[in-house]
Order: structure tokens, then sequence, then C-alpha cells
């Protein structure tokens, strides 16, 4: 045996092990979530204490079995003391939780500190290891600014604190990196994101991609109409827009090059189908659950508040990518066969619509109807989708087994199962044969073990779906109690007072720089908290924007930054996975989703659209700013036959004319602006192209 053989199998072995123990670390931790999310056994405090532990423990594992596979013992080494750390300081106040919680708040022991520091330290390696130099730079910021805010000068200055505050305000009180936002994970997220591992460890993503396929076929723009689909509905569950652009960018991008269309505009469209994906419920990037926490409402409020808006950004998007199809004459059809090599029976659709049908629907019932907290709805809707996984395709492969049953009934000859057939011994004989036969063929007792495996890797893949954005979470709910500290949301407060002149638009604006900046290289939830507490009260005491609109005003606000650059995370990895240059991506993703840019505006200047009752209102203004979001997408992206000169002036225009419709206040203006611009679409159709729908097959190219 050479001596590379003898090395790699101790290595092989030791990835195997690990493999294995990241499973059986993810059962157990699941095992503890659902647990307390039906005994609720111990205080909610000590619960994320734990929590912490436990997700962390998993995330090691995992990061230190693809750190050893791909060669890197450094990072792995540093990895396990890291964690390590955190894992012994979590349990250490989990265990201790009445000592430290209860009886040494504002002060603690030694040792409690150099735990402090430890957790500190190991949770600023992980952050840089997830989310790079960018975010470990604010973090090292805020921690700067909390503890010589006395050295900065005018009104953002403070007192500043010692080491041992700043130790007792992130982590021996419990109110820091275990805090309210922990918390929120650990109780409301956790289970939703076990139920998005579920989807996938049962096929959930394959079967929204027949659909998204089958439903090409009746559009022009199919192919590229498939990204948006898929990416949008799996970025729902998934909770973080890179990884949605990672995830389904790998099938839509080549696919969509392949068609005809150029590698930037298929990353464009990419990057903006998966950000999107961040406004649609249940998930909704994690961030409906913090939301409706801060706000004190029920989640499926935040969700209903977020329909209309969804509606108009994902209308419009889709629209956009229509348009850019054409253009690049990328509207052939998708060969079903090319994806899949067979189609489902139409018994087969029913049994996949029951599988992920019921337990979405308990979701929906009790939520909406019973209303249940959001934990408890999760919880059922986990146990009815694991339930549902299983024993589906299950029944189906037993219904198979009474159909070739009832066919032999029919016609005993019809079926060879092998066997003496002569006489009495034969045809005693003969029915055992054939049951067994059946179950050899359709082999119903394998796919139950089969489905026992995805449900187990669905357990996995729903805890390492989890520890990015838990590791972040845990990070900003450390910032957030800092920033409370200082006192800094009032001094950005009068900041921002002070910089817009007291004028709405002003200050719109600047949050929303904010939220871009606050958004750089972090989870779409991370930066949404950031500017939830510096801006939002803001919006709210000083300029009398509802909360749910100043909420949902900065949340938008902190989707752009997934396709603005000069980072712009999801751009980076749609250009990435096309070959196409970075800055050309990031244009046609801003051209496609153009809309989300005026939208944050649009809210607050239209304040029926965010509402937690819809109704035929809220419908009215949805429409109405719908129009004005395609008047822009029409004009930036249109493929007008006309001259240089008057085709720019043309796409001004109209892109001016649905700024206009989608912010001014004024409902008559908004229609005056729609009239405009439906006689600007009829002239251009008749005069120059001939009339044509959008969206009918045929079109005039």
């Amino acid at each position: 045996m050479s001596a590379e053989t003898a090395s790699a199998e101790p290595e092989s072995g030791l990835l195997r092990g690990l493999d294995v123990t990241v499973t059986v670390a993810a059962l157990l931790f699941w095992a503890g979530v659902l647990y307390w999310a039906q005994t609720q056994a111990i205080s909610q405090v000590r619960y994320a204490t734990a929590f912490v532990g436990g997700i962390l423990t998993v995330y090691a594992l995992n990061e230190t079995r693809l750190a050893i596979s791909d060669g890197d013992w450094i990072d792995g080494a540093v990895l396990i003391p890291a964690s390590l750390a955190l894992m012994t300081a979590s349990a250490f106040f989990a265990l201790n939780f009445e000592d430290v919680y209860l009886q040494r708040q504002g002060y603690a022991l030694e040792h409690e500190y150099m735990l402090a520091r430890l957790v500190v330290l190991s949770l600023m390696y992980l952050t840089w290891r997830e989310f790079g130099n960018v975010f470990l730079g604010l973090i090292f910021a805020v921690f700067g600014y909390a503890m010589f805010g006395n050295l900065v000068p005018g009104v953002l200055g403070h007192a500043g604190m010692n080491q041992a505050t700043l130790l007792q305000a992130t982590v021996t009180d419990l109110y820091g990196f275990y805090g309210s936002l922990t918390q929120i994970t650990a109780s409301w997220i956790a289970p939703f994101l076990l139920y998005a591992g579920l989807l996938f460890a049962y096929g959930a993503f394959e079967l929204i991609l027949r659909v998204a396929i089958v439903a090409a076929k009746y559009i022009e723009s199919g192919i590229a109409q498939t990204a948006v689909l898929s990416s949008a509905v799996i970025g729902s569950i998934n909770g973080s827009y890179t990884a949605n652009a990672a995830m389904t960018g790998s099938f839509t991008i080549p696919t969509m090059q392949e068609a005809g269309m150029e590698g930037h505009r298929a990353a464009g469209i990419e990057a903006v189908a998966s950000t999107s994906g961040q406004v649609l419920p249940p998930v909704m990037g994690a961030s409906a659950f913090v939301m409706a926490s801060y706000l004190g409402v029920p989640y499926l409020d935040i969700v209903v508040a977020g329909l209309v808006p969804a509606a108009i950004l994902v209308a419009s998007i889709s629209i956009a990518v229509h348009y850019l199809a054409i253009s690049d004459a990328s509207s052939q059809d998708m060969e079903f066969s090319e994806f899949f090599e067979e189609t489902l029976t139409n018994r087969q659709k029913v049994f996949e619509a029951l599988r992920f049908g019921v337990p979405f629907a308990i979701l929906i019932y009790l939520l909406g109807v019973v209303q249940y907290t959001v934990m408890t709805s999760a919880l059922y809707t986990v146990v009815a989708m694991t339930i549902t996984g299983v024993a589906m395709p299950t029944a189906q492969r037993g219904y198979e087994c009474v159909v070739g049953l009832k066919s032999w009934l029919r016609d005993p000859d019809d079926v060879e199962v092998g066997g003496p057939t002569a006489g009495v011994a034969g045809a005693v004989a003969a029915p055992f044969r054939r049951v067994a036969a059946s179950l050899l063929r359709f082999r119903p007792l394998a796919k139950f073990a089969e489905e026992i495996g995805n449900t187990v890797h669905g357990f996995r893949r729903g805890a390492v779906i989890l520890a990015p954005i838990a590791i972040i979470l845990v990070v900003i709910s450390g910032v957030v109690n800092l920033f409370s500290t200082t006192g800094i949301p009032a001094k950005i407060a009068l900041l921002l007072i002070n910089i817009s002149g007291g004028v709405l638009l002003f200050a719109v604006l600047l949050g929303m720089g904010v939220a871009i900046l606050m958004g750089v290289g972090m989870p779409t939830v991370a930066a949404y908290v950031i500017v939830a507490i510096l801006i939002v009260p803001t919006f709210v005491s000083d300029f009398n924007v509802a909360p749910i609109t100043a909420h949902y005003t900065m949340f938008y606000a902190a989707i752009l930054a997934g396709i603005t650059p000069p980072v712009a995370t999801a751009a980076v990895i749609a250009a990435g996975i096309a070959e196409a240059n970075f800055w050309r991506t990031c244009g046609a993703a801003i051209r496609i989703a153009a809309p989300l840019f005026v939208l944050p505006v649009a809210f607050v200047y239209n304040p029926g659209l965010i509402s937690m009752d819809v109704g035929a209102y809220t419908l009215y203004v949805g429409l109405l700013v719908l129009f004005g979001a395609v008047a822009i997408i029409y004009g930036l992206n249109y493929p007008f036959k006309m001259r240089p000169g008057r085709k720019i002036g043309t796409r001004a225009l109209v892109a001016a004319l649905g700024l206009l419709i989608m912010v001014f206040p004024n409902n008559g203006v908004k229609i005056a602006g729609i009239a405009v611009f439906a006689a600007v679409f009829v002239a251009e159709k008749v005069m120059i192209r001939g009339l044509t729908l959008p969206f009918g097959r045929g079109a005039s190219q």
C-alpha cells in the first residue's frame, strides 16, 4: 500500500465519521427545539442560550468536515476551538441560568468575564468566516464606538464604556448575544427553516422546477420565466438570496445561456429573481418574524400587509424578464425531456399535491383561522410535513402493488410470477407468489426506508440552512443591545432630521442609503434589524409614518444591497456562474428590478399600499402603483425599434412617467399618468411594430 493511499484512508474515515456526527448532532438539536416548542419547559432566555450552543455544534462539525475535505486544515484548526468556546459558554450560562440571569445582573465573576471574552472573539471569527471583512468591520466599528464614544464629537458622542460594561451588555447579562433577536431565531425562525429543509429533502425543489418548465411552454419568454418562478418560490423559503442565487442559478443561468441569452442578462435575471424571493411568504428572508415582534402584531398580519407590494414586484420583474428574453431571441420552447426523464402521471400529481399541499394548508389554517402562535403553527406544520413526506410516497407504492394484484386477478396469465403452476399446489401458491412479485417489483418498504432517509437529510439540511442565519442574528442581537445602551437611535434620529431638513423624501432616501450600506455582504434580516432600530423610530415619531409602513420601507430598502454595486452579493454569485462581467450584470439587474428601488418611497407616499387589513382601497392603490412599475419596466427594458436619439428620449420619458405614477400621492394624477402611458404604449405598437399583446406567442420580433 502506498503512503498516499495510507494517508487517504484515515482522512476518508475521519470525514465519514464527521458526516455521521453532523447528522446525529442535527437530529439531537432539532429534537430539543421541537420539544421546547411543544412544552416550553424552560424560560425563553434560557432556551435561547442553549439554542446557540446547539446550532453552533452542528455548524462547527459541518464546517470542519468541509474544511478537511477541501484540505484546509488551518481553517479547521481555528474553527474547532472557536466553536468549542461558544458551546462551552452557552452551556455554562444555560446550566447556571438562575445565578447569572436572576442574581448577577450588572456584574459578573472573573471566569464569566473570561468566557465572555472568548464568546466575543469566537463570534468575530465566525462572522468573518461567513460574511467577510465588510460586516466584521461594521461590528468592530460598533464595539469601538461603544467603548470610545467619549472621543466622538458632536451629537453622536456619549460617555463611553469600559471592557467590563461592554462584556455585560453583550454576553454576561444575557441581553446581548442571547437577547431578543436570538430568542426570535430560536422560537420562530428555526422551525420554519426546518420546514424548508424538509421541503428540499422531499423533492419540492424538483417539483417547483417541473411546474416552472410546464408553465414556460405557454409563455413566449418561457425559459427566462422559469428562472423567475423557481428562484422566487425557492427564495421564499430559503432565507438567503445569496444561497438562493447559487442553488437555482446553477440550473437557470446555463439554461438561459443555451437558449441564446447573453450571460450578463441571464445572471441579472437570476440575481433579481433570487432577491425577490425575500419578500414572499412564508419566511420572507426571516424578516417577517422580527417585524412581527417589533410591532407586537401577529406574524400573519405582517404577511398579509406585504402581499400587494410583493405582487407588484414579482409582476413587474416578470414583465421585465419577458422583454429582455424576446430581445435576446431566447424564447424557444423548453423540452421537458431535457431536464427530467419522465413526466408525472395524474395519480402521481395527486399524491405530490397532497404531500406538499396538506402541510401548507395546515400552516395557513393554524395561523389564519385558529390563530395559533407562529411557533406552535410551525411545529404542527413540521410534524405534518414529516408524516405526509414519508406516508404519501409509501402509500403510492402500496397503491401500485394493489393495482398490480387487481390486474392479476382479472387476467392470471397476464403476468409471469414464476414457480410451479400445475395442480392444486400451483393453484394454492399462485396468489402468494403474485403478492411476493408485486412487493418485489414496487418495494413499498424500500420506499418507506428511503423516505425515512430523506427525512433525516431534511433535518440535517434545515440545521445547515439555519446556522449562518443564527450566527448573524446572534451578533446583530448584541449590536442592537449596544445601540440601546449608548442611546444612538435617538442621536441618529436627530441627525437624520437635521440632514434631511425635515423633508420626508430626503429622509427616506437617506434611510435607504443607510439600509443598502448595512446590507453589504450580510443577509436581509441583519440589515433590516439595524435600520429598524436606527431609522424606523424617526419615520414614526417625526414624520408621522405608520409603523407598519415605516418597517416595510426599510425592509424593502435592505433587500437592495443584493443587487446594488459595488458589492451586490447576489449579482456576484450569478455573474460567476454565467462567467459574465460583474458591472454589466449589475446594470441588467438594476434595469429589471428598477421598481424595487422606487417601492420604498411609494410606500410612504401611498399609505394604503401597506395594510394589515387588505381591502378594496389597498387593491385599488396597488393596481395604480403596479401600472407605474410596468411603465418603468417598459421604458427601461422594452426593445424599441427606433433611432437611438428618439429611443433614449422615449425610455427616459416613460420611466419618469412610471416614477411619477408610483410615488405621487394623488390618485387623480396617477390615473392621468396611466392614461399617458397607455397612449404611448398603443402608439408605439400601432405606428412602429404592429399591434400585439406583450405576452402573446407569435408576437412580432
